[in-house]
């Protein structure tokens, strides 16, 4: 189980992160502008992961599809089920996935 503060701690020592708080006191995460990480939406934490990572952890993982934003390939795992030795690597994947779809400027301007 990871607490809110330890997803913001996770989300916020990734480069070029930005937080603010929006849509009923949800944490956003962001890069380049972009959202990658959301974090009190429904009681959980929603991210961008990739097709292959949204089904592992849609079928039979600790996700689920995320409300909204599943087309995009995003999932949603409730906060109790998030595992301090994995949630890292899915905030920090679902950084990647949005930074490299970012322009080479802003990739560059940011340190990525």
């Amino acid at each position: 189980m990871m607490t809110r503060e330890e997803v913001y701690a996770c989300a916020m020592a990734l480069k070029g992160v930005t937080h603010i708080v929006q849509w009923g006191g949800s944490d956003v995460y962001k890069v380049g502008g972009k959202v990658f990480a959301i974090c009190g939406l429904r009681g959980g934490v929603s991210f961008k992961v990739s097709e292959i990572g949204f089904e592992v952890l849609t079928n039979g993982g600790p996700g689920r599809q995320a409300p909204y934003l599943a087309k995009g390939s995003w999932v949603i795992v409730d906060l109790e089920d998030l595992e301090p030795d994995q949630a890292p690597d899915w905030i920090a994947g679902a950084h990647g996935l949005i930074a490299s779809k970012l322009t080479k400027a802003t990739r560059a301007e940011l340190g990525l």
